[in-house]
């Protein structure tokens, strides 16, 4: 594989946070803390990965970085002079894929070069020097209803390398496609930015995979959450091309395991500063049968376990048992102490439930003590049967929980609301009412 071009001189930067905040403004006028003072530097040639829980604001960053978001404090540097708007050196893959459904694969590309003002005359050879660089060759007159999810992502990544950027940002741009695909796509990222035919000099990354992050960055910034701040940057100087299952890489990924569960699953719980804002906790993205699974586990080795030895035995990627984990917990199942995971009395009560109504009865119970179901079933109940419209559900969330994925937490809603018979979801006309 060829390596990057060589670094320039230390003191270079593309990109910089100085002392960057950022607050998000609540229904009653409160301001509530996204980021708090971070600092981070992106250098030429590297790849820097932002690793941390749900609700840190690795995409709130990323934002503010790209020019997106303006911070409430601090600032943003571009080659060291001061960013008023849009970072003109970046292109963004993002998350959910976001191609026209109506235009082609040639088409979707060709639209972003128009926006940037390049040539008419220019737009069709840089449109096939994209498709064909992330291996789209002979896909150029698909439509994205055609395509599978990796090759979706792979227009995506063509869009964006097609306005030649210096900075690639990635937000969990391997989240939507299968394990293999991912690997498959992680591996040409890598490829194609050490390749010396462009203008792309480093690469910012969200993720929430730890081995996704020791494979691919050189940098992983660890952010803590409520509000997000840099907790530490762990240096990954390991060779490329890098091995999943390399004693080094292996040992990294056990470094990040300990930094994160530390953070996510703390022993002592921090202490409450009260701030007059109410706050909802944001929602795991973990369904209920994995929840009961986690359970289930669980009582089946005597009540409890060791976090890396669940990962070992349900052969589920670390973060993905972290939300598990971490959902559980939320409804009072289980307890985190150190690495271990515990089930709780409201667990085993949970588990000793002779019928599933009677599950269904504890689970509503748990969900009606967080504050985000408590109110949510207040209103829906006071609308009776003529519902409550999920378009209002969506606002509420965009304004109490900024930096979350709406869609996939209102999807998490549905689930353990049903699942408890908290209410019922019409997917037909978009309505939550209470329960028959």
């Amino acid at each position: 594989m060829t390596e990057p071009m060589a670094v320039q001189a230390e003191t270079d930067t593309l990109c910089e946070a100085r002392k960057v905040s950022h607050e998000f403004r609540l229904p009653n006028g409160q301001m509530l803390p996204v980021l708090e003072d971070i600092d981070l530097t992106i250098r030429p040639n590297e790849v820097v990965a932002l690793l941390g829980p749900s609700g840190c604001g690795k995409s709130t960053l990323m934002r503010v970085l790209a020019g997106l978001i303006a911070p409430t404090g601090g600032q943003v540097l571009y080659h060291d002079e001061p960013m008023p708007g849009l970072n003109p050196g970046v292109a963004i893959v993002f998350q959910s894929f976001a191609l026209y459904p109506w235009m082609t694969v040639a088409e979707n590309v060709a639209t972003v070069l128009a926006a940037r003002g390049i040539p008419g005359d220019d737009i069709p050879a840089r449109v096939d020097h994209a498709v064909r660089r992330v291996g789209l060759g002979g896909f150029e007159d698909a439509y994205p209803r055609e395509l599978s999810g990796g090759m979706k992502q792979r227009v995506g990544m063509a869009r964006a390398l097609s306005v030649d950027p210096e900075l690639l940002f990635m937000d969990e741009p391997f989240s939507q496609v299968d394990a293999l695909t991912a690997e498959s796509l992680r591996a040409e990222v890598i490829d194609i930015w050490s390749a010396k035919d462009h203008h792309l000099s480093s690469i910012l990354m969200v993720s929430h995979d730890i081995k996704e992050v020791a494979y691919m960055a050189d940098r992983i910034v660890v952010l803590g959450a409520n509000p997000g701040v840099v907790r530490t940057i762990v240096e990954n100087k390991l060779p490329r091309p890098r091995d999943y299952r390399s004693p080094e890489i292996l040992r990294l990924v056990d470094q990040l395991h300990d930094i994160i569960t530390g953070s996510e699953m703390p022993d002592v719980a921090a202490p409450t500063v009260s701030t007059g804002l109410d706050v909802i906790e944001p929602v795991p993205d973990a369904p209920p049968g994995e929840i009961v699974g986690l359970l289930e586990y669980l009582d089946a080795r005597g009540g409890s376990d060791e976090l890396f030895r669940i990962v070992s035995d349900t052969r589920k990627e670390f973060g993905r048992v972290i939300t598990v984990v971490k959902a559980a917990e939320m409804l009072d199942f289980v307890d985190t102490p150190k690495r271990m995971v515990l089930l709780e009395p409201e667990g085993h009560r949970f588990l000793k439930a002779g019928t599933p109504e009677t599950r269904k009865a504890i689970w509503r119970e748990r969900l009606l003590k967080l504050r985000l179901f408590s109110e949510l079933s207040g209103v829906i109940q006071r609308q009776g049967r003529e519902g409550v419209d999920s378009g209002f559900v969506m606002e509420t969330l965009a304004l109490s929980l900024p930096d979350e994925n709406l869609e996939r937490t209102f999807a998490t809603i549905i689930e353990w609301g049903r699942f408890g018979d908290l209410f019922e979801y019409d997917e037909v006309h978009e309505l939550l009412t209470p329960p028959e």
